[in-house]
């Protein structure tokens, strides 16, 4: 016989050999040894005891202000609460495991999960997910949920250009490729430290350097600089312009042929001077 009160508490099935009940919307109030008493002779008596498992809430990920600067101390914090047993927190470093440290408090019947991460954040981690996943036996899949890191950071610059071997003639892109966050503007070329000298053949777009018709006047150092609130950046690129290799082997057959024909003028004098010197020499041999 059963002697509980509880409108949630409903009896299923009733026998001389079996009494069976179901417990509608069970909480953890309800958990613990229950009794049945068979008024037979001789009264038969049997206990069960009742777990109720405590099904934690959906995670938060707090103690993170947006965005952070480079070689700030972060701390990401998750925080479940009214699990039963415990709930297991694990992070996620986009989709690699990291360990944090865990702490647990009892409230009441169930408990209060907690889980953080400590770290110093650089570049890398802008845009980077931290994953907080909960894992309880009264889940099916684990209750996940994910803050994805902004960090801001001072630029740095490089310089590419478009041409291995710049020629005369030929005209030269350079691109001024910034990383940074925010992103650095405006980007400023110069020239040997100065202005550029050439605006009409040195134009400027956005982050690139178009040079036309180069010529030996452009050789020299450009560079580039841009800034953010966090700092500043510049970088350089030596320009030294070729003579086309057409070009080089005509120069260079002027003058091999300017050479041989001075080679033959000098070889010609001398042979000319040959029989004075023969003549001027004899008188000392007799």
């Amino acid at each position: 016989m059963w002697a509980l009160r509880d409108n949630r508490i409903e009896l299923v099935r009733a026998s001389w050999q079996e009494l069976t009940i179901s417990v509608n919307d069970a909480t953890l109030g309800d958990e613990g040894l229950y009794t049945c008493s068979l008024f037979t002779m001789p009264i038969k008596i049997t206990r069960a005891y009742l777990t109720v498992l405590g099904v934690p809430e959906r995670p938060e990920i707090i103690g993170f202000t947006k965005p952070a600067v480079e070689r700030d101390m972060v701390t990401l914090t998750c925080a479940s609460a009214g699990s039963k047993p415990a709930a297991t927190i694990r992070w996620f470093r986009n989709d690699k495991e990291v360990q944090g440290t865990e702490e647990i408090n009892a409230t009441g019947k169930s408990f209060m999960v907690r889980s953080s991460l400590q770290f110093e954040v650089d570049r890398r981690d802008d845009g980077v997910a931290y994953t907080c996943s909960v894992e309880h036996p009264a889940l099916e899949r684990p209750y996940q949920t994910t803050e994805v890191l902004e960090v801001h950071y001072a630029p740095r610059l490089d310089i590419t250009a478009s041409l291995i071997i710049p020629q005369e003639g030929q005209y030269l892109k350079l691109e001024c490729v910034s990383i940074g966050n925010p992103i650095p503007e405006p980007v400023l070329w110069s020239k040997d430290g100065g202005e550029l000298p050439d605006v009409e053949r040195m134009i400027v777009e956005g982050l690139e350097l178009t040079i036309t018709t180069l010529n030996k006047t452009d050789n020299g150092t450009y560079g580039c600089r841009a800034s953010n609130h966090l700092g500043s950046s510049s970088a350089e690129y030596i320009l030294f312009v070729y003579v086309p290799i057409s070009r080089s082997l005509s120069i260079l057959s002027c003058l091999f042929v300017s050479y041989i024909f001075s080679l033959s003028l000098s070889l010609s004098l001398s042979l000319s001077l040959f029989p004075f010197l023969m003549l001027s020499v004899s008188p000392s041999l007799t």
